[in-house]
């Protein structure tokens, strides 16, 4: 790598021996006569999307006032100091997750509907069909310019196949992101995978065990390079690269400790590493900070997060839990039931919430990546006691730069959720004249 005092090309990498490590945007990146200090560059669009299954409890969820001046619901509550950088849609709707004369088999159909609009095919073979999903539109555009066009992850075991939900597919809940119609994109679940996606890896179960049992990070590997970067920055890329590596090191060794059972144990490791964190939220957490690694050296701008498969039965004991998820969304108005889902509603929230906080200290062009970044919360079931796709719970956050957030705003009519994926498409400058059911672009989401 050549570096000069000029400018720094925006895909700068520092490379070393078996690992690449791509860079944070830097001010010494933006090129000179436009100085930052003068005019911000212009921000990089990033998208993500952010699924729930099992639908949610929705008294707990809506905030009772809309307009500017809503208070956040208690399942929200944690989001309070994001309040500004936070919109809630009520109103809108999933009609093609209907079951249109096939009868059971909504949650199948609404996690393959979120982000495609299309009534997802009937079958339990490989002849699944539903349609491209707004990520992978996105991706086709914003993933032009980065390593990764996109990001898919998930925090729940995703290998079964065959029928999973009354004559579908489990392919359709193993995701929410579609390539083509007939090419669902899988997501990955293991940290260490993703992590070495992002990073580098070893190529043969040899060369992981190696890396397994070393205690040397992958930033040792570039420390010359990083070391002379470092001499031609600024004081404030400088603390900005600090930071950015940091980062890196502290998520490396999360997944370093998850894994070292495996190494003391002797135990031979297979083609893809098996191990994750045992508890729930230390596999969220890892795989949010590894998301937000991704959106910070720009590795990609599209990323899809499956918080929980459809019809999971997951337990959260260490909520006060015990039972499972889909079982107890199933409630038919038992108090205890309901209050039982709506402690996992309200952790799965506590969880994306610590995600807002770590972007929103990433600096990021005039702002931070959180002011930059269009993220999308939500799922395919409104009531998940009634299996029905309207009144769906959306939870937009980040992406001050292109959104009137700090609202609650309702729709009437029920307008098609693949309208608002329309219109999140085209403010990260990606536009496109249909998706899925769509009728139009939704309107409300700039106005005051």
């Amino acid at each position: 790598m050549i570096v000069t005092k000029r400018n720094l090309p925006r895909r700068t990498l520092l490379r070393g021996v078996g690992a690449t490590l791509a860079l944070p945007f830097l001010d010494a990146m933006a090129p000179a006569l436009t100085a930052l200090t003068r005019t911000a560059a212009a921000p990089t669009p990033r998208l993500g999307f952010f699924y729930v299954p099992n639908g949610v409890v929705l008294p707990e969820w809506r905030p009772e006032e809309t307009g500017a001046g809503f208070t956040l619901s208690p399942t929200l509550a944690p989001l309070a100091p994001f309040r500004e950088q936070v919109m809630v849609l009520t109103g809108l709707a999933h009609r093609q997750a209907a079951a249109f004369g096939d009868g059971n088999g909504d949650h199948s159909r609404a996690s393959a509907v979120w982000l495609t609009g299309v009534h997802a095919r009937q079958t339990e073979g490989a002849d699944v069909l539903a349609g491209v999903s707004a990520d992978q539109i996105a991706a086709r555009t914003l993933g032009r310019q980065t390593p990764l066009p996109s990001l898919e992850l998930a925090l729940e075991a995703n290998e079964l196949i065959g029928n999973c939900d009354v004559g579908y597919s489990c392919v359709y809940q193993n995701t929410i992101s579609w390539r083509t119609p007939t090419t669902p994109v899988p997501m990955e679940t293991h940290p260490r995978i993703v992590f070495e996606r992002l990073f580098g890896d070893g190529s043969s179960p040899e060369a992981r065990r190696a890396r397994l049992r070393s205690t040397r990070s992958i930033l040792d590997s570039v420390t010359e390079e990083t070391a002379r970067l470092q001499r031609t920055l600024g004081a404030g890329d400088r603390t900005r690269m600090t930071q950015y590596l940091d980062a890196v090191r502290d998520v490396e060794q999360r997944v370093q400790r998850s894994e070292d059972y495996s190494v003391d144990a002797g135990l031979e490791l297979p083609e893809r590493p098996v191990s994750v964190p045992e508890q729930f939220a230390d596999h969220a957490r890892l795989m949010f900070d590894l998301l937000a690694l991704a959106y910070q050296a720009d590795i990609t701008r599209v990323s899809t997060f499956l918080l929980g498969r459809e019809l999971s039965q997951r337990t959260y004991p260490e909520i006060g839990v015990p039972g499972p998820h889909h079982t107890l969304s199933h409630h038919r108005g038992d108090d205890q039931k309901i209050a039982q889902v709506a402690k996992i509603n309200l952790y799965h929230v506590q969880l994306f919430s610590r995600f807002l906080e770590t972007l929103s200290a990433v600096p990021d062009g005039d702002g931070s990546l959180l002011d930059h970044t269009l993220l999308v919360y939500g799922g395919g079931i409104g009531d998940g006691n009634l299996h029905e796709h309207v009144d769906l719970p959306v939870l937009l956050a980040g992406g001050g730069a292109y959104l009137r957030t700090g609202r609650h705003v309702v729709y009437g009519e029920e307008p098609p959720m693949a309208n608002l994926l329309l219109s999140l498409l085209a403010r990260a400058g990606v536009p496109t004249d249909a998706l899925g059911d769509s009728t139009g672009r939704l309107e409300g989401l700039s106005e005051l």
